[in-house]
């Protein structure tokens, strides 16, 4: 949340949101170590090396892998998070559980090597294809509200703005990134298909995506 990066609204700091930590920072009654995602006081060791500009780190949490992405993918414009394209296990669910834009669905990416439960807000439906698009939220977001359970999916694409770029995406060549909402830090690779210039920052659409480096 701090040097460019996504605010995750985790609620692990024990505030609502990182806009009331950052207000609460400004004031002094909180220190920026206590958000548990920050790198800026935590000195780096291992084969990831700090981007002078922001101090992120170029390498996941498992740099001894020699795991450097390429860059960071941010949301476009006011989005939440970079666009996440996933299909659920059962295709069958979206119909039976009605699950429409504005939706809220939660599952765990099985396949690719994640092992955590993601909450995701759908923004457009695709029935013919099984597909869901849609925002990672988290799971403070969803307190309060119903949640559709659809257990597992397969990641099929990511979409956002490149940021913070060591290697220039380019079409049909594989990409290490890392989506700024990922808590666990771990680069996921996938088959660049668009790369496009716009106002609002390079937008690169990914898939095909797998965390394990192959």
């Amino acid at each position: 949340m701090f040097h460019g990066e996504q605010d995750r609204n985790c609620g692990l700091c024990g505030e609502k949101s990182c806009r009331d930590f950052r207000e609460k920072l400004q004031i002094g009654s909180r220190k920026r170590e206590e958000c548990p995602f920050t790198n800026c006081n935590v000195p780096q060791q291992g084969a990831g090396q700090a981007r002078p500009e922001c101090n992120i780190v170029e390498s996941d949490h498992l740099d001894f892998h020699n795991n450097v992405y390429d860059f960071l993918l941010k949301p476009i414009g006011d989005e939440p998070s970079a666009r996440k394209i996933i299909r659920p296990f059962r295709t069958d669910l979206i119909e039976k559980l009605d699950i429409k834009p504005g939706d809220i669905v939660s599952a765990r990416p099985m396949g690719a090597g994640c092992p955590v439960t993601h909450v995701l807000k759908v923004y457009e439906v695709d029935e013919l294809a099984g597909l869901l698009y849609t925002w990672v939220v988290g799971p403070l977001y969803s307190r309060g509200k119903e949640v559709k359970d659809i257990r597992a999916y397969a990641m099929v694409g990511f979409e956002g703005i490149a940021d913070d770029v060591l290697h220039h995406p380019k079409v049909g060549k594989t990409a290490g990134f890392m989506p700024n909402f990922c808590m666990l830090r771990l680069t996921h690779y996938g088959l660049v298909n668009k790369v496009l210039n716009t106002g609002e920052g390079l937008v690169v659409r990914i898939e095909d995506i797998h965390i394990a480096k192959v």
